[in-house]
């Protein structure tokens, strides 16, 4: 951990920011100036992490895990379709059983798939691209957002196209778990996306048993069955949280990039004049407006911290876009310039052993949708008003019309 402490604060030093709002952003002054006045600020949900330094070494520190059973009763579930998804879930386990997951799906998610996916991913792009530039305005989510996640399913997953209709919404709900505090319809939306998504997945994996193809799910099948080290409901459960983050978490970053773009249309014509800004671009983007503020860690014994006492089960949240805006670790960052090299990584994909399995298959769609969006197309602009997901959580617009040009 960083040597450098600040002295511990007064209670009533600690900012407070309500999460639960439904008006609260990241973007909001307030914020800004809680992230001024101190490195967390007491939320509802537990403390959440609004400078980088802390955040980074609170994701690699060992005292610090997920708990899912934590997180769920926390969110009033203790049993049922969700607990049972959620607490076992590959992101919510440590130590060895982590690593037990982690390896079986290392041994079939291989580098070289992810690079074969390179062409599929461009084509895509380039038609979806070629689709917009013929129309008035766009559903942006449905002509081009939910797209190209799909088609790379197709390839990478073995997923039917035919049965998009059928799983769309489910694989989008289920992200919709980090956002449970936020009540409402989630709570039932998510419990319908888990059973809908089980129901699925065991069905796709009956037929990878007997048809097997070239495709992910095809491979996890074989493994697990040579070697047997994990069970049916294992595997059941990583497919489901692939198919979730093959899909809602790209589709929403997407749409946070157009939103962003919109907001900076030079930035946009700069990208089409220079294709080669596209990584750079990218990382920009997420760093900006990340689709993924849900970072959780849960405090396992009473522990120090930057000079602090926290007690045993105290939560944090990562505010990642805060954290990834954080002036002391992205000098000028609070301007969004793709021709800026950063030298901090995002943190929206974790860190240490949790680190996103997913990150170089996310990066690899944005880095091929992104110029072939501003290259064929001038500047987005919105063309009507654009509701949020919750700002704590997967979050992206809900809907996003759009002009190009």
């Amino acid at each position: 951990m960083s040597a450098a402490t600040e002295p511990a604060p007064r209670t009533t030093d600690v900012p407070h920011l309500d999460v639960l709002d439904p008006a609260f952003r990241f973007e909001n002054p307030e914020v800004t100036e809680a992230q001024e006045r101190h490195w967390y600020a007491n939320t509802p949900l537990g403390r959440l992490v609004l400078r980088h330094a802390e955040a980074n070494d609170i994701i690699r520190d060992s005292r610090m895990t997920h708990d899912g059973p934590g997180f769920m009763k926390q969110n009033g579930i203790t049993e049922g379709p969700v607990y049972d998804w959620f607490v076992g879930a590959l992101v919510n386990q440590d130590g060895a059983h982590h690593r037990r997951l982690k390896s079986l799906v290392n041994k079939a998610f291989t580098p070289r798939m992810v690079n074969d996916l390179r062409p599929v991913i461009r084509g895509t792009a380039e038609r979806l691209a070629d689709d917009l530039a013929a129309a008035d305005h766009t559903d942006f989510y449905a002509d081009f957002a939910d797209q190209l996640p799909l088609a790379v399913m197709t390839e990478l997953l073995g997923v039917p196209a035919k049965d998009f209709p059928t799983f769309g919404t489910w694989s989008s709900d289920i992200g919709l778990v980090f956002s449970l505090a936020a009540g409402g319809d989630i709570p039932a939306r998510v419990e319908a996306a888990v059973s809908g998504l089980y129901d699925y997945v065991d069905s796709l994996m009956a037929q990878k048993v007997d048809r097997p193809g070239d495709d992910l799910i095809s491979a996890l099948v074989k493994v697990r069955t040579e070697e047997g080290d994990v069970t049916p409901e294992e595997l059941r459960n990583l497919v489901v949280t692939m198919v979730f983050a093959a899909h809602d978490t790209t589709r929403l970053q997407l749409a946070n990039a157009m939103v962003t773009f919109a907001e900076h249309p030079d930035q946009w014509r700069l990208l089409g004049r220079r294709p080669e800004l596209a990584p750079q671009a990218v990382e920009e983007v997420m760093r900006w407006r990340p689709s993924s503020n849900a970072v959780f860690r849960h405090v396992t014994e009473d522990l120090e911290f930057r000079g602090e006492q926290f007690g045993r089960d105290t939560m944090f949240l990562i505010g990642v876009q805060a954290v990834q805006r954080d002036p002391r670790a992205y000098p000028g960052g609070e301007v969004f310039d793709i021709s800026e090299p950063r030298q901090t990584q995002v943190l929206q994909f974790g860190g240490g052993p949790h680190y996103c399995l997913g990150a170089p298959l996310a990066r690899m769609e944005m880095a091929q949708a992104l110029p072939a969006l501003a290259g064929k197309l001038p500047a987005p602009s919105l063309t009507g008003e654009v509701t949020w997901r919750p700002a704590v959580g997967i979050t992206g617009p809900e809907h996003l019309p759009l002009r190009f040009g």
